[in-house]
């Protein structure tokens, strides 16, 4: 008997390597002698490089960065196991976990240090950056990051700006001479499933800006400092980047890489599904486990346990995959069909204080675990 234990984290409960344990533990208590596959996975956002890096037996990286605000913080990156691959969450350096209600400010938060993160990844010459865009506490368009990585961003006096979004309605000119030409040489996947373009109603500021601590006023200054951004990058760079989708995750950080390196958009999972080398691992699987912290009818919209049940039936599929979720939501049928999920299980053991069942999720989901499998036992 083969299981395939393959979940994202639970959000502020536990990471997908602690969730992938505790379902192996329950599973082993009806069956201690199967073959057990643990895959953590991520779709791109947060945890995406444990998920990886482990998965392909990495290192780790440390880094002394510029955070959103401008101080100097320790942020970490992954080398994957190839040694070619670094694998960036740009929250890592540029992340809302640097700000609170008292310091978010759009206006002046900079994606300086995830560029730093990305020099850093050149210099121990990877050839591919697989960068992850989800809890961004930044408006800057990149660029801060394209600062970082040598390109002036200059006033009409010929000055550099200054750091966040704020700023660019004084920039007069692009000079990218000093741009770091080992950029050119790497291939750099944004691991992404926002579509917003960099501007207008749909766009980085009005979406994306609320979270980070924009007023209407601030959307508005931010938006046309966006347009006047891309309208620069257009005529000094030859890029058109305002109406990309993708271009406004992250406060327009994807408009940015696609601006000034060599970046595509790519769906998250399905990159974190190819380097994890899900399918391969997959291959003869009697039962696939998966799970999220919250599960509803958009999760099939690029989130993991469906990325994990196209991967995994299409070299399995007569494996049934089971879900773990610590909520179910709403119009879960619509995830069911022949080649996706086949059953999705609540894990929490009954109505408790959020505190209480963070602190009990181990524990559940490992206690849910075994009971599928005393139900697979008996069928």
């Amino acid at each position: 008997m083969k299981f395939v234990i393959a979940p994202d984290s639970f959000k502020g409960s536990l990471t997908a390597k602690e969730v992938s344990l505790a379902i192996k533990k329950g599973i082993m208590k009806i069956y201690p002698a199967a073959k057990m596959e643990l895959v953590p996975m991520a779709d791109g956002g947060e945890g995406t490089v444990q998920a990886l890096t482990e998965a392909t037996k990495g290192k780790f990286v440390q880094e002394q960065v510029t955070d959103p605000l401008g101080k100097q913080v320790t942020a970490s990156y992954g080398l994957l196991g190839n040694s070619q691959t670094a694998v960036i969450e740009m929250s890592a350096a540029s992340g809302l976990q640097f700000v609170d209600e008292n310091t978010h400010d759009p206006l002046k938060t900079t994606t300086y240090g995830m560029g730093q993160l990305i020099l850093s990844a050149l210099n121990y010459g990877v050839n591919k950056i697989i960068l992850g865009l989800g809890g961004s506490a930044t408006n800057d368009g990149g660029a801060g990051m394209a600062q970082a990585l040598g390109a002036k961003l200059l006033d009409v006096q010929g000055a550099e700006l200054p750091f966040g979004g704020g700023a660019l309605d004084q920039l007069d000119k692009i000079d990218v001479r000093e741009l770091d030409p080992r950029i050119k040489d790497v291939e750099i996947l944004i691991a992404s499933d926002v579509t917003n373009p960099l501007t207008g109603e749909n766009g980085a500021s009005a979406i994306f800006g609320p979270q980070k601590g924009a007023t209407p006023a601030m959307i508005t200054q931010l938006d046309r400092n966006l347009t006047h951004y891309a309208e620069i990058i257009a005529r000094d760079l030859g890029i058109t980047i305002k109406d990309v989708p993708g271009g406004g995750a992250a406060g327009g950080l994807g408009a940015g890489l696609l601006a000034f390196t060599n970046a595509k958009m790519e769906r998250g999972i399905d990159l974190v599904v190819e380097y994890s080398e899900l399918k391969k691992r997959a291959q003869d699987a009697d039962f696939v486990f998966t799970g999220e912290g919250s599960i509803d009818h958009q999760t099939k919209f690029g989130k993991t346990p469906y990325g994990v049940a196209l991967a995994t039936k299409s070299v399995a599929p007569t494996a049934p995959v089971i879900v773990l979720a610590g909520n179910v939501g709403d119009q879960i049928e619509s995830l069911y069909h022949v080649d996706s999920i086949d059953a999705v299980f609540s894990t929490p053991s009954g109505a408790k204080p959020l505190k209480r069942a963070i602190a009990d999720s181990a524990h559940d989901i490992e206690q849910v675990a075994e009971n599928i499998a005393r139900l697979i036992k008996v069928i």
